[in-house]
């Protein structure tokens, strides 16, 4: 499970973080990234959404989020992703093609999109 405070939860935190602007896409992702950091003390917060767009049974929108947020809950951990400390804000919005995925593919799709982010350097 994400730490609490890596945790993206108030719905003023995501509308400021749809509102930045800055969109990365995959075919199975969709990435929002908040501003960049001032303060690299404070921890990066993520979020996830899937809506019903993808599937209307909760339960396989909430095993999409769980895959997303155990890859990057290890990663994280593993500090494969240096490049997340940079930004305040994360959101992963899923596309419909993820609905099938497995962990593997799911990793490998948000490993490129962090690419991607570090790429831009927003």
């Amino acid at each position: 499970m994400l730490k609490k405070e890596n945790r993206l939860k108030k719905r003023s935190s995501y509308a400021a973080t749809y509102n930045n602007n800055n969109i990365f896409k995959n075919d199975l992702i969709v990435a929002y990234v908040g501003k960049t950091k001032t303060d690299k003390n404070c921890p990066t917060k993520v979020g996830f959404v899937v809506s019903k767009k993808i599937h209307k049974r909760a339960t396989k929108r909430n095993r999409i989020k769980r895959l997303m947020r155990e890859n990057i809950r290890l990663m994280i951990k593993n500090s494969e992703l240096v490049e997340i400390n940079n930004y305040q804000s994360l959101i992963f919005v899923a596309k419909k093609n993820i609905l099938y995925k497995n962990f593997e593919e799911i990793r490998n799709t948000i490993l490129i999109l962090m690419d991607k982010i570090a790429n831009k350097n927003i």
